[in-house]
């Protein structure tokens, strides 16, 4: 496990981009700093996801915010590895796994009972060390001109079929994806997860770097369907009205029809308590929680917010869901597997 932390902070210090919001200031090689005193989040969620939100919270509270953005799991590992001397205030997560892990090695602290009542306990670390704030459910996005229904899969277990060879992109890296793999051995056992994973390595199932490559490669062609979080699709057809591309939901609460939530912590030791509490408790206000729902088509998870227009309610969908807290547990051994697959996770 620790080879696999040096591997991946490698890959973190040279990909992971540091974007200021608020007031900045200019080092004076043209590189922007931190200004002093900034809350530093480290985020796994892209910043044009989360970045708006970033700029309010400094609008409306005067508190400046760096950020770093890069993959949920390598931004946790490092975190994991600076330990005590980490820069990070707080962690945004594209999945819960990630949060987990972090919460089992001691390394965010508890929320308040005032922020963790603002979401339904199902959607929060039972240790209330990371609550939820948005989610989407896993699906299988396809190009409508290639594909139809009679080529929809009964279970995302038979996508390891021969009549699928080469067909499904899958994006090993993302948190959602690693969060997914997880609950399916929680759901199912390591064997029978390894041999899924296995067989979609073996079936030559191409990978992207994130769910956005998978649906403007499924929209261009260039794969026929691929496994990804519901609102991607939602927003490129918001984008272009015209893209050929849907969303098939696994039926009969199939694990391929999986709701996970994005999660956010507050890191242990951090010298900016309140300031972070703040960021959190903005994160689940109305306002914050009405611009996933409008503006990245996720489905809020604090109460009494409605959920994206045009899509049923959260309650209504036949999804499946797992202990999210549990996604937690493993994190390592679920890199691991995805990583024995031989499928490429960069």
């Amino acid at each position: 496990m620790r080879r696999r932390f040096q591997v991946l902070l490698g890959i973190t210090t040279v990909a992971a981009l540091t974007v200021l919001s608020g007031c900045s200031a200019d080092s004076g090689d043209g590189a922007d700093q931190p200004p002093e005193g900034a809350l530093t989040v480290y985020s796994g969620r892209t910043e044009n996801l989360i970045g708006p939100l970033m700029d309010d919270f400094t609008e409306q509270t005067g508190i400046p915010v760096a950020v770093r953005y890069g993959q949920s799991a390598d931004l946790a590992l490092q975190i994991d590895t600076e330990g005590d001397s980490t820069p990070a205030d707080v962690y945004i997560s594209q999945s819960p796994g990630a949060a987990g892990y972090l919460a089992d090695q001691g390394r965010l602290q508890q929320l308040s009972k005032k922020t963790l009542a603002k979401v339904q306990k199902r959607f929060e670390d039972p240790s209330g060390h990371w609550v939820g704030m948005s989610g989407r459910v896993r699906v299988m996005v396809y190009n409508t001109d290639t594909v139809t229904d009679k080529q929809f899969p009964k279970s995302v277990f038979d996508l390891t079929g021969e009549e699928y060879r080469g067909k499904v992109a899958l994006a090993p890296a993302n948190g959602s994806f690693q969060d997914f793999v997880t609950a399916m051995r929680i759901q199912f056992g390591k064997e029978k997860t390894q041999q899924w994973l296995d067989g979609m390595a073996a079936n030559e199932s191409p990978t992207y770097a994130n769910n956005t490559a998978i649906v403007e490669a499924a929209a261009r062609g260039e794969v026929p369907m691929g496994l990804v979080n519901h609102y991607y699709n939602e927003r490129a057809k918001v984008e272009n009205a015209s893209t050929p591309t849907e969303n098939y939901f696994f039926p009969d609460g199939d694990i391929g029809s999986l709701l996970i939530a994005t999660a956010v912590g507050v890191v242990n030791g951090t010298d900016q308590a309140s300031e972070a509490d703040k960021l959190v408790a903005f994160l689940l206000s109305e306002q914050a929680q009405e611009f996933f729902a409008n503006e990245t088509f996720e489905y809020p998870l604090a109460e009494g917010v409605a959920p994206p227009h045009g899509l049923p309610p959260l309650d209504s969908l036949d999804y499946t869901s797992v202990d999210l807290g549990k996604l937690g547990e493993g994190f390592g051994e679920t890199l691991q597997m995805i990583e024995a697959s031989g499928l490429n996770t960069n």
